[in-house]
């Protein structure tokens, strides 16, 4: 027991000595104060454990604040206004460089179109003054030779007149296929008028010529008139007149052919 008790007290002892020690070098070591030194360049590589100086409590680190970020601004920056109206303005320019491109295309074959128009509205009339000129030409050609006939059966007048009860006095005054009538003239296929040519009725003074085609039955009666290419006055009252006075006429009769015949009477008109 004593021996115990002795073991007990050498621990206590032990105990208390390192606390003496150690409280010894906490006033005398650790308090003394740091003295630099004089020559040399001092390289701390970590911590040292001769390091001198005065340990001074550090303050204990407070814990990190976290900065929250700024709120977003739900309404548009001027940045994005600015590309906003940059967009729209190169919208609107390449609309408006696409609308006169388009403008400038519909301008150019409006005037192609025209163009197209105004040369086809003069070839018809080179085609039209060409068609009247032969039709002159040959309604001229076809008075002459009226004419000629007329003189050779002894009728210096019109050649329409004459109209006798046999065959050879209507071929005197009326000469098969074509003839003059009251300054008319009129062409019919083995066919002679009848009498005379009808004048026609208007009341415009009008000067040029009415050319109307016939269709004669085999009774050698006009059934249709029209006025038809060559006409040189433009007022359908003249040509309805015309028209009218042509369906007046009457011609010999078909002898061994019951088809209609087609011809033309044409009509001068002159000043009154």
């Amino acid at each position: 027991m004593s021996e115990y008790k002795s073991k007990i007290y050498g621990i206590i002892g032990s105990i208390v000595s390192m606390l003496l020690l150690f409280l010894l070098l906490w006033f005398v070591y650790i308090d003394q104060p740091y003295e630099p030194e004089e020559e040399g360049i001092m390289v701390s590589f970590g911590d040292s454990d001769m390091g001198g100086g005065q340990e001074t409590d550090q303050p204990a680190s407070l814990p990190a604040q976290t900065v929250a970020p700024p709120p977003i601004s739900s309404s548009p920056s001027n940045n994005d206004l600015m590309t906003q109206e940059d967009e729209e303005t190169l919208a609107l320019e390449k609309q408006r460089k696409e609308e006169e491109k388009k403008r400038k295309a519909e301008e150019a074959e409006l005037l192609r179109k025209q163009k197209e128009e105004q040369a086809r509205i003069e070839a018809e009339r080179i085609a039209k003054e060409k068609a009247i000129a032969e039709q002159k030409a040959k309604e001229q050609a076809a008075i002459d030779k009226a004419n000629q006939l007329g003189s050779l059966f002894g009728n210096s007048g019109s050649t329409s007149g004459g109209g006798g009860a046999d065959n050879a006095s209507t071929q005197k005054g009326n000469p098969v296929g074509h003839g003059t009538s009251g300054g008319n003239s009129w062409s019919l296929k083995g066919r002679s008028l009848n009498g005379n040519l009808a004048s026609p009725s208007y009341n415009s003074n009008q000067e040029g010529k009415v050319v109307v085609e016939i269709r004669v039955n085999a009774a050698g009666k006009v059934i249709d008139a029209r006025a038809t290419s060559g006409t040189t006055i433009s007022d359908k009252e003249v040509q309805r007149a015309a028209e009218d006075a042509a369906k007046k006429a009457t011609f010999s009769a078909a002898e061994n052919d019951n088809n209609d015949v087609i011809g033309t009477i044409t009509y001068v008109f002159k000043l009154k």
